[in-house]
């Protein structure tokens, strides 16, 4: 996954997250969305086949990026959950 940096600022991000969809967007977006410092998470994918835009801004306590590295992490440790619940061939 290669992810572009569009702005960056104190308390706002704006990333384009390479070959990803409304799947994965949905669910980054919504698991940011738990931070309570985040004052917006949105993503837009301008056109069907585009790479989708990440917007994050924060209430300036914490790093846009950080918040997104952190949603990350929440994610895969509740993805590493269910995989060790499922029964192996």
């Amino acid at each position: 996954m290669n992810i572009k940096i569009l702005e960056l600022e104190k308390n706002k991000a704006r990333l384009i997250i390479e070959g990803e969809g409304h799947t994965f967007m949905n669910v980054l977006t919504e698991e940011i969305l738990k931070d309570p410092d985040v004052d917006v998470a949105r993503y837009l994918i301008k056109f069907q086949f585009s790479d989708p835009e990440l917007l994050v801004t924060t209430r300036g306590k914490r790093d846009p990026l950080a918040v997104v590295r952190d949603a990350c992490g929440r994610l895969e440790d509740s993805c590493r959950e269910l995989l060790e619940q499922i029964p192996a061939d």
